[in-house]
């Protein structure tokens, strides 16, 4: 189950996503994640909220880990993860749960509380992706 409902998600998927993927890579606490879909081979663009650890990145799994995105990078074995003016690559996607959020900001970590959001998705940068390239 998500914690968002999935009339939320598919509203956004079809309308609120349009407008916020031009712009979310550049967006604090926000990326890009680009992925393949693992029937249709489509590329897809899925805006994220997104932060830096020590080995890469962690993502907030607001419509929960089944997403199909979620899916889709698992599948894949990583993704690209677009942030600033970087295009990052990510590989040994992870899922966990983590009721304390402790790889998120204190503001974020309280909204995602209140939204009962706990499953997050774990990146490591590629070998040859430097610390430096974030």
């Amino acid at each position: 189950m998500s914690p968002l409902p999935r009339a939320v998600a598919r509203f956004n998927r079809k309308v609120l996503n349009h407008v916020t993927t031009p712009i979310a890579s550049w967006l604090p606490g926000f990326g890009v994640v680009v992925h393949r879909g693992r029937r249709s081979g489509r590329t897809y663009r899925t805006p994220v909220n997104v932060f830096p650890t020590s080995h890469g990145y962690v993502v907030a799994l607001t419509y929960g880990p089944g997403a199909d995105w979620v899916r889709n990078v698992a599948a894949a074995g990583g993704c690209v993860l677009h942030t600033g003016r970087r295009h990052l690559h990510l590989t040994e996607p992870r899922v966990f749960h983590d009721e304390s959020r402790r790889d998120t900001p204190l503001v974020v970590r309280r909204i995602l509380g209140l939204t009962g959001v706990a499953d997050f998705l774990e990146l490591r940068l590629a070998p040859g992706t430097g610390a430096d390239d974030r």
